[in-house]
């Protein structure tokens, strides 16, 4: 394991692996640990904790159904505005098969005061739902305000977030126009998407999520909207530094097989490569709050050594801004070293095996819910039980308690029964938090 860094800028990188590998081994695995002590105190300058938020509420038809979904909406988008903290930049959109600004009316960004987020819980008050829906118009005109700075004519915020919320599904543009929507905003802004209720598609939100490094579930009752949406802006306000990269470099014929974040949840980082020479990539790392930690799992296929010998696998390190000149904030070493000793070649790193089960669990918990959904209730019984199984063995208790809603559990060991009737919120819960994972204690 490498030693902390605490001189970089606040920054720690921890590597957990097992280093020996067998005579002709090439995979080398290692967990990389990513810890900010950053707090205001020790921020370059005010500005560098410069934030803009938008707030993105679904306007379509289908809000009105059932009474009530809409002022819940409303509240909740007023109780976000409460959140956000004097001089943050903020802006609302309302989104059906278009999107319009809704404060400050003339898409640009406000400065929050009490006055400016008085006014913006005004023009909040008047939205009506009607038409379609069209997400990646909702998402390109975050992009636009993002990106045009504020009244003043600043430039774009360092730390950019946004919430969607939507109820239903993306019926309204083409499946191409949405991903060509979500490609223009990768790197621009993350955005936190919600689901009310059950008529919207968990893999469609998940696309915008995982592209744009933020999160998505359910809020399968409007009532719970409020909540969820205060304790969101809550924690957008505590990012401190953003637009940060995992850079890895990796020796001459060697190969990343993958890069995948696997703490505080699953998303697999390693076709979002950005080459900074012949042997260096940059990986988006998005925005950090203090304190924060969160765990990358690295897979390197090496070239085979010679037992007895040593070699440096992969230098991670945790940059600020791109290219040869980027700050390094933060660095960890994951080496090699083969032995013809069994008992060292074959011994598992906890700390691998602990991830590698919770990737696969997301992994199984999809597979699965899609094969009930066509019909293959062989499949389903298989992938849901080994699901059981993993999340018994990882100490995962939430995702044990959503899928005993999904399967009956004749044991913790994987043997289940798919239940007859499941309720679409259940399954739609399991599905959208199947990528959370818990920690494994270092």
């Amino acid at each position: 394991m490498t030693a902390p860094r605490p001189d970089l800028a606040g920054f720690t990188i921890d590597v957990f692996q097992n280093e020996f590998l067998p005579a002709g081994g090439r995979n080398v695995n290692a967990i990389v640990t990513v810890t900010s002590g950053l707090h205001s105190a020790t921020l370059a300058s005010p500005a560098a904790a410069a934030a803009a938020e938008v707030i993105i509420v679904d306007c379509s038809g289908s809000m009105n159904d059932p009474a009530g979904k809409m002022a819940e909406a409303k509240a909740a988008t007023a109780a976000a505005i409460d959140a956000i903290r004097d001089g943050v930049s903020f802006a609302v959109i309302a989104g059906n098969e278009k999107a319009r600004p809704v404060y400050p009316a003339d898409a640009s960004l406000a400065l929050a005061s009490p006055q400016t987020r008085e006014a913006a819980r005004q023009a909040v008050r008047g939205l009506q739902a009607d038409g379609g829906t069209a997400i990646g118009q909702w998402l390109l005109l975050a992009h636009q305000i993002f990106t045009s700075g504020g009244r003043d004519g600043d430039g774009p915020a360092p730390v950019r977030h946004a919430i969607l919320l939507t109820d239903g599904k993306n019926q309204h543009e083409t499946p191409e126009k949405l991903a060509g929507a979500i490609s223009w905003c990768e790197g621009t802004y993350r955005c936190d998407c919600r689901g009310v209720g059950t008529d919207w598609e968990v893999a469609e939100l998940r696309k915008v999520s995982t592209a744009l490094l933020g999160t998505v579930d359910i809020v399968a009752d409007p009532a719970g909207l409020a909540a969820d949406f205060t304790a969101l802006m809550r924690a957008a306000m505590s990012k401190e530094i953003s637009d940060v990269s995992l850079r890895v470099w990796t020796p001459q014929h060697a190969r990343i097989k993958y890069l995948k974040q696997v703490a505080p949840a699953v998303d697999d980082l390693t076709g979002r490569r950005a080459a900074v020479g012949a042997q260096s990539g940059d990986y988006p790392a998005g925005a950090w709050g203090p304190g924060e930690s969160r765990d990358y799992h690295l897979c390197v296929e090496v070239s085979p050594a010679g037992v007895g010998q040593e070699m440096l696998a992969a230098r991670v390190s945790l940059v600020a801004g791109a290219g040869a000149g980027a700050e390094v904030l933060g660095q960890g070493l994951v080496r090699a070293l083969w032995t013809d000793d069994e008992a060292l070649s074959t011994r598992i790193n906890p700390h691998v095996a602990h991830y590698t089960g919770q990737a696969e669990l997301a992994e199984v918990i999809q597979d699965g819910l899609q094969a009930r959904k066509e019909g293959d209730e062989d499949t389903a019984t298989a992938k849901l039980g080994r699901a059981v199984s993993l999340a018994s063995e990882a100490g995962h208790e939430e995702t044990a308690r959503l899928l005993a809603k999904v399967v009956e559990v004749v044991d913790a060991t994987g043997t289940v029964r798919l239940k007859k009737r499941i309720a679409d919120a259940d399954e739609m819960a399991l599905d959208s938090r199947s990528t959370k994972t818990v920690r494994t204690k270092k």
